[in-house]
């Protein structure tokens, strides 16, 4: 503990306890008004790094009584900070979810399947989910939030990306709320499953009646403003520019994701251009320049750009060197090398591998990069306060009843 900081009941309040589990540091001073520096934390990489520059700080009136501590404390976790400093906690929840998704080879995406969503031969049921659609078009857990999202964890599954992007948000909100408080957060139906379509219908809390107040921002210009961690498990998408009728393989029309993690160096990219629309163009070229190049067999860009395999580019002939080498430039930004997603059934790579790959599945069109509607800064950060509030009333009421000596500040 750093010296000075207040010991979790020195302030028995839960407002300040929830402060301080969100990465403020709280002390008491002699100055006759509390001391605020909220800062940016959202520029930062880590908590650390916010406290080194002296945000998240706290400095409460020694006379200052439980009653205007709380009321200043309930200020607080509602101003910008304090939603940077649970974007910590989104992005490190992002990055589990995803790498136990990833883990599990019996989570499949199929191309040519029966219905939307395939829960093989042991059925939906058997694995935490009740059908509400046909055609594997909606699906509700049954018998616990929990239960249901590890049949992606460890179960046999099958689902294209757009459900696996679902899936893959609500596995950040179980990382986020842990087990015991998903299943008693959450209804059933909030935890929807299906096509985008079909969510709109329910009480989903991705996207149906309960998902609340959305942050729009397609191209990410408010997002790139706000800093580093305001990307953190947000979704979106990779879609095609041309028309379908450019499209050759339509199981790859649309890649859908989450963040998991960006560089300082990528978020300031992102900041300077403004966000995703440069990189749109930036697609743009690149998708120019491969198409001077001939065909290279299965996974042939992919293999040329991405993995960089120098046998390949050994047989090329110059001036198709002089063209990678040109790729190669335009894909060294930091947004394309330190912008990671997960996408199912690919994984946690960077942006780049994405526009590299598309490059072999749909070679007659480029591809453009949006966020789509999400909550995870309005809905999703009040139901997390509200949860842990609940459950820090429930654990103080329970001391009190006990009559178990509690230390008031």
């Amino acid at each position: 503990m750093v010296p000075g900081l207040l010991s979790g009941n020195a302030l028995a309040g839960c407002n300040v306890e929830l402060l301080r589990e969100l990465g403020w540091q709280v002390r008491l001073g002699d100055r006759a008004q509390p001391e605020v520096a909220a800062g940016n934390p959202c520029q930062r990489g880590s908590l650390a790094q916010a406290h080194a520059q002296g945000e998240l700080q706290l400095r409460l009136p020694i006379g200052y009584d439980e009653d205007r501590r709380e009321q200043l404390a309930a200020r607080l976790l509602q101003q910008p900070a304090s939603r940077c400093a649970f974007a910590f906690k989104l992005g490190a929840a992002a990055r589990r979810a995803s790498a136990r998704l990833q883990a599990n080879p019996g989570y499949r995406f199929t191309a040519v399947q029966l219905g939307w969503i395939g829960f093989g031969a042991r059925g939906a049921n058997a694995q935490g989910w009740q059908r509400f659609r046909s055609f594997g078009r909606g699906y509700a857990p049954v018998a616990g939030n929990a239960r249901a999202l590890e049949a992606f964890y460890s179960g046999r599954v099958r689902s294209e990306c757009g459900v696996g992007r679902q899936v893959a948000q609500l596995a950040t909100l179980r990382e986020l709320f842990g087990d015991a408080t998903f299943d008693t957060a959450f209804t059933a139906g909030e935890l929807s499953i299906g096509t985008f379509l079909t969510l709109h219908d329910t009480e989903s809390i991705l996207l149906g009646s309960s998902a609340g107040e959305f942050f729009a921002d397609g191209k990410a210009v408010r997002t790139a403003a706000m800093g580093r961690q305001a990307f953190m498990a947000v979704p979106g998408f990779i879609a095609h520019v041309f028309d379908r009728q450019y499209l050759d393989d339509i199981n790859n029309q649309a890649e859908n994701f989450i963040i998991t993690d960006l560089s300082e160096a990528a978020a300031q990219a992102l900041a300077h251009r403004g966000g995703l629309t440069w990189y749109d163009a930036r697609n743009r070229q690149i998708w120019e320049l491969a198409r001077q190049l001939p065909p290279q067999g299965r996974r042939g860009f992919e293999r040329l750009l991405y993995e960089r395999d120098a046998a390949l580019r050994q047989a090329l002939p110059e001036p198709q060197r002089g063209i990678v080498a040109r790729i190669d430039s335009l894909l060294a930004d930091p947004v394309y090398r330190q912008l990671m997603i997960y996408v199912h059934r690919q994984g946690v790579k960077p942006l780049g591998y994405h526009v590299v790959r598309l490059l072999d599945r749909n070679p007659r069109t480029p591809f453009a990069i949006d966020l789509t509607l999400h909550n995870l800064h309005t809905t999703i950060y009040q139901r997390w306060l509200g949860s842990r509030l609940q459950g820090c009333a429930a654990a103080t009421a329970s001391t009190i009843k006990r009559g178990e000596p509690w230390n008031w500040g």
